[in-house]
């Protein structure tokens, strides 16, 4: 099949934009072309281009359809329409019995003709998330100016250009000439193929696969560190960025002047990541070492020293910055920011950062017993929580709110309990953060996410299928992690109507916390699922009522997994279906339940052996589940499976004595309601 190459060469494109223009590109070029079957579809994506590859038809064949069109006795204008319809003539058509026909044929396409209709229109209409205009009378915008297209069919230009009507100004026409890297190769060249493109690019300085941009970033970082016995700090999202912005990634270490490095190492990190695109780089104990990471787009005569020596000159002048914000803050206690808090919005509907600490401040002091933290430590840390919000500081990096609260308070010589809380009490902010685990920490990070719940549920901002604007499902995520890696025996729905309450001053009535607590359940159920757990053993667990405990709500998840995944847990669970449907389907034919159980009319060995073992387990599985060994209760009822399967191979359930088959019908009863006080095992699938 021909190769298709299309390349689009611009001025630079923004990091945060290439992979997606890539992704559009393959997207639409495979629906435009579809009658070509494009397929072996690559994609490459740059600072100054993104291309793709394809294998496709040489040609779309021709073809021949026949439309039916309306009845010959139909009104003129039903025959009228039909032909507008399809674009035809009177004449086109033929009587076939009582309809007219129309034969329609489609010549042969060669593909260098459709793809030359189709791309202009296609380039037009391209989604970048923001784009110009430039060129004059030109409606055509783009990212950022479009400078070239080329675009091959087995080697050959297929022409056309971005012309749309005749006084649109925007002349540029598809070609097969590029460009190579800005300063090392300028000037264009004449590529055959995608491979040929790649090599030349290489020969000129770029390199078109932004996975081996990124490869050469992150291990030639990582080798200039090894030499000098240090670690870079993994970045993956600046790393992503960074590959972005060169074409040729030359890998340079600076020095930091020693000046600055009593300066908080996240001060440090965040300073240099925003603003210049640094790596922080660390000694092997984990303490910051006076170099950063950085990387070029040249490769310099002099080894890059004079761009080494422009970059710390830089740095410099943004450590100072840092240096004035972290001098400054630290002149005013913490606790005389808070007051300043009531003049931030924390939500028009929620009010004041201000109110919002003094609802945290009762909450974080009712959870604190809770998880074994000091109720005064734990108000005393949310009093204090947010109050790094008004430092310069964190008005320079929000990303630094909490970190910065934390060296602050230690600095005003706070505990170190409360200190380690205001920096913990946003985690986890991600999948990959660690939890809080000091008691204090604990009580403020569940506080904190409590607050939002019952908050923006109060005032009808609930997560939606299309957006979470204020993080709800990430505060809920982040509230089971807690108690999920903690361990904590935390009665949930106590805690959640003391945040409730939180809003009375404010007149703001709360929802019933139950419904808060399903939409911590239904996140669980997300979390298990993505854990690759049975989402069908939680319906069953779930089935016997709201739990708030999450730990033993998942202790009594993992007993019953653990029980369906042996030999005797399968039996037992088709001999429960099978009891379970019987005694649904006489209990409706009978109109009445069968409760009680008379010994006296067993008649098989095998209805008394299972009597017994009823008898025997009631008080043993009640006795567990009470103690919450729910593993204990689970391997008991294994021990139904043996004489359920006798029962069920030699014992009529529907006896023609009446006594004696309501006797049956209340034993298999039994067995079912015993099982049901672990878990609702009608609801386990397969």
């Amino acid at each position: 099949m021909p190769e298709l190459f299309l390349e689009l060469f611009s001025e630079e494109i923004p990091a945060r934009m290439q992979a997606g223009g890539a992704a559009d590109l393959a997207r639409l070029v495979g629906a435009a072309l579809a009658p070509l079957a494009p397929t072996a579809l690559e994609t490459f994506h740059g600072p100054r281009r993104i291309a793709l590859r394809a294998d496709v038809a040489a040609a779309v064949a021709a073809s021949a359809t026949v439309e039916r069109g309306p009845r010959a006795s139909a009104p003129e204008q039903a025959l009228t329409g039909f032909l507008r319809k399809h674009g035809a003539a009177r004449e086109d058509l033929r009587q076939e019995g009582d309809y007219w026909v129309l034969e329609k044929r489609a010549e042969a396409v060669p593909a260098a003709a459709l793809i030359a209709a189709a791309l202009p229109a296609l380039l037009r209409r391209f989604p970048w998330p923001k784009s110009m205009r430039w060129g004059g009378a030109s409606g055509f915008t783009w990212v950022r100016p479009l400078r070239r297209i080329v675009c091959l069919l087995d080697g050959a230009v297929v022409g056309f250009d971005l012309r749309d009507g005749a006084d649109d100004g925007h002349g540029l026409a598809s070609s097969d000439l590029t460009e190579g890297h800005r300063f090392h190769a300028p000037g264009a060249f004449a590529v055959t193929s995608a491979a040929d493109w790649a090599d030349k690019l290489g020969h000129r300085r770029v390199l078109a696969d932004a996975a081996e941009r990124k490869r050469r970033i992150a291990t030639g970082l990582a080798a200039e560190a090894r030499a000098r016995d240090l670690v870079l700090v993994e970045d993956a999202g600046l790393l992503d960025e960074v590959s972005g912005l060169v074409e040729w990634p030359v890998p340079l270490l600076g020095r930091i002047d020693p000046g600055f490095m009593d300066l908080p190492a996240e001060v440090m990190q965040v300073s240099m990541r925003v603003n210049q695109r640094y790596f922080a780089l660390r000694h092997a104990d984990g303490g910051a070492a006076p170099f950063f990471g950085f990387v070029a787009n040249i490769e310099a005569d002099d080894g890059g020293a004079a761009i080494v020596a422009g970059n710390e000159r830089v740095l410099r002048a943004r450590f100072a910055d840092a240096r004035h914000f972290w001098d400054l803050d630290r002149k005013t206690p913490l606790a005389a920011r808070v007051a300043a808090l009531d003049g931030i919005t924390f939500h028009a509907k929620l009010g004041s950062q201000g109110a919002r600490v003094r609802r945290l401040r009762g909450l974080a002091a009712h959870i604190a017993p809770l998880v074994g933290a000091d109720p005064a430590q734990a108000a005393r840390a949310a009093e204090l929580a947010k109050a790094d919000l008004v430092t310069g500081m964190v008005g320079e990096f929000p990303e630094l709110q909490g970190v910065m609260g934390s060296y602050y308070a230690r600095h005003d010589n706070e505990p170190a309990a409360v200190a380690d809380a205001i920096r913990d009490h946003y985690a986890p902010k991600g999948p990959g953060d660690a939890v809080p685990a000091a008691p204090v920490s604990v009580a403020l990070a569940l506080a904190d996410k409590l607050d939002q719940l019952a908050g923006f549920f109060a005032v009808g901002e609930r997560p939606t299928g299309s957006g979470d604007p204020y993080a709800l499902r990430r505060a809920g995520l982040g509230i089971i992690r807690i108690v999920r890696e903690n361990r904590l025996r935390l009665p949930l729905l106590g805690c959640i109507e003391a945040a409730g309450a939180g809003f009375a001053d404010a007149g703001i009535a709360p929802l019933p916390a139950t419904e808060i607590l399903d939409f911590l359940i239904e996140r669980l159920r997300v979390q298990l699922r993505a854990e690759g757990a049975r989402h069908d053993v939680l319906d069953a667990v779930l089935a016997l009522g709201r739990d708030d405990d999450l730990t033993r709500l998942l202790a009594r998840l993992e007993a019953v997994a653990g029980l369906l995944g042996t030999a005797d847990g399968e039996n037992l669970l088709a001999a429960y279906r099978r009891a379970d449907n019987i005694v649904q389907i006489e209990a409706q034919r009978d109109g009445q339940e069968y409760d009680a159980i008379d010994p006296a009319r067993f008649e098989a060995p095998e209805e008394r052996a299972v009597g017994e073992a009823i008898g025997a387990l009631s008080g043993v599985v009640a006795q567990a589940l009470a103690e919450e060994s729910f593993a204990a209760a689970a391997s008991a009822m294994a021990r139904l499976r043996a004489p359920l399967d006798a029962f069920f191979e030699r014992v009529t359930v529907n006896a023609p004595q009446p006594e004696l088959r309501r006797n049956r019908l209340a034993l298999l009863r039994a067995v079912r309601e015993t099982m049901r006080q672990l878990a609702d095992f009608s609801k386990i699938q397969g």
